[in-house]
């Protein structure tokens, strides 16, 4: 049963903007902490933005804050990622994961695989020079 399903991955020049959006299925709509998560060539995948919509503010790992977004008024059928001021280093694939239902808003901004059960296919970003 497919629950997430990524799209808006494509290929932009460096400082440009894409907008990714993530499609939740009933069955996951019931987690309360959706993320986004990438792999580049070689590395592990990372946890670059959450939100628990049990409490607090969107998170975001250092590498992306003040460049990546998760927009307020995203309804609960999907989740997107605004990102702007993109770097060739931005480049890999990117994944929406939903957590556990019962995870804390504190677990969930930790963006730590094991939290998280249900995940889409992928959606590649590539941003060059």
């Amino acid at each position: 049963q497919v629950t997430l399903a990524e799209s808006g991955g494509d290929s932009v020049q460096a400082g440009g903007s894409l907008r990714l959006s993530c499609a939740i299925s009933a069955y996951t709509r019931a987690s309360r902490c959706v993320a986004w998560f990438r792999q580049g060539p070689g590395d592990q995948r990372e946890g670059v933005a959450g939100v628990h919509t049990g409490g607090g503010q969107p998170t975001y790992a250092d590498s992306v804050a003040g460049r990546f977004t998760i927009p307020r008024d995203s309804g609960d059928e999907s989740v997107s990622l605004q990102m702007n001021s993109l770097k060739p280093e931005d480049s890999g694939m990117y994944y929406c994961a939903a957590a556990r239902p019962e995870i804390s808003p504190w677990t969930c901004a930790r963006l730590q695989e094991d939290s998280f059960g249900y995940w889409g296919q992928g959606t590649q970003v590539t941003v060059s020079s």
